[in-house]
């Protein structure tokens, strides 16, 4: 009997460890997941659109992205440095911006640049390669959004003043001289060329012009016209060479006289005798006109269309008769002989033009 009372005692006081150890184990596993659950932090992981969301353990940004295999390029944008500490309270954000590369021709080079920009205008913000003044970007807009690959090229556009002169051609005026035969001129006044200065604006792309402007002038030199005289007085050179001016020329008919009592009707010893109508004495380079058509006292040239008749030469009207008349002439010549072989021919009288 009294051993039974002792297994029963023995029994109840291990079933009472047993309850306590279970107790304690219980207790011990309760405060462990609430340690845990204590240090656990939220982390969201945005890596260009493409979401992480997750619990963890670890300490920072940079361990959960390693947990993850997520790695960084040089130029992506990250909205927090990856080593920062990951709270408890709250959720742990990070956003990962990818960089694409544009291509950037300018200054005959080729430029990749990795960038994580929106537009075109906030790329060349942060580029080695970017427009400047008056450049002009071809290929996209400066609002375009940035597209991976883009090709984007800059035109150096450059503007320069510059100046340049030119010769202003004179002008050659002509002016008659009264004084001067017919077929000769003369340079009255040399002519000099006037200097003109004209200042540009000069366009260029890439260093090749593509436009110019004249923006102003001013003329450095006046020019000096050429003032040229040419003759107007009539004339042409006889059988002589000799140079005959005149003003009129009158085809007429010609006949031929002397101072002889046949031809005139006076013989020598007569007061008349050998005396023209305006007191001149006859003798060669006197003839006789019709005053209607030539005046007395006028100067002239007879040239005898007759080739093989030498021209009567310079001569003066200073007689008359009462057979000249009309758009006839008489020569006077000393031998009657010659005279009386003379006839009519066709002659031609300048009238000269120094009267």
């Amino acid at each position: 009997m009294l051993a039974f009372v002792k297994g029963i005692k023995r029994f109840f006081s291990l079933k009472r460890h047993l309850v306590l150890l279970v107790v304690a184990a219980a207790v011990s596993s309760g405060a462990g997941y609430g340690v845990f659950s204590w240090l656990e932090k939220d982390v969201v992981i945005n890596d260009d659109g493409s979401v992480i969301a997750c619990k963890t353990m670890k300490s920072t940004f940079e361990e959960v992205l390693d947990q993850f295999g997520i790695e960084i390029g040089e130029y992506d944008f990250v909205s927090t440095p990856p080593d920062t500490m990951l709270q408890t309270e709250g959720t742990n954000e990070l956003y990962i911006k990818r960089a694409v590369p544009v291509y950037i021709t300018a200054d005959n080079k080729r430029t990749e640049v990795m960038t994580y920009r929106d537009t075109v205008e906030e790329m060349f913000g942060h580029s080695p390669v970017k427009p400047e003044g008056s450049d002009r970007i071809e290929g996209a807009g400066l609002k375009d959004r940035i597209t991976s690959g883009m090709e984007l090229r800059i035109v150096r556009v450059s503007e320069k003043y510059v100046g340049e002169t030119e010769n202003i051609p004179y002008v050659v005026h002509r002016r008659p001289n009264k004084r001067m035969d017919e077929g000769t001129e003369r340079i009255y006044q040399h002519g000099q060329e006037g200097l003109l200065y004209k200042q540009y604006k000069v366009v260029a792309e890439d260093g090749k012009e593509v436009a110019r402007h004249q923006v102003n002038e001013t003329v450095m030199r006046h020019p000096v016209n050429m003032i040229v005289e040419y003759g107007t007085v009539l004339n042409f050179k006889n059988s002589r060479g000799e140079v005959v001016r005149y003003s009129k020329v009158m085809d007429m008919k010609a006949t031929a006289y002397t101072a002889s009592l046949k031809d005139t009707g006076k013989a020598p010893g007569h007061p008349l005798f050998g005396i023209t109508a305006t007191g001149m004495k006859a003798r060669k380079g006197v003839i006789a006109v019709d005053p209607k058509v030539i005046p007395l006292h006028t100067k002239m040239y007879v040239e005898i269309l007759d080739k093989n008749t030498p021209d009567y030469g310079f001569c003066i009207a200073g007689d008359v008769g009462s057979a000249i008349k009309g758009n006839k002439i008489d020569l006077y010549y000393d031998s009657q002989e010659y005279v009386d072989r003379f006839g009519v021919k066709k002659v031609r009288v300048y009238i000269l033009n120094d009267q």
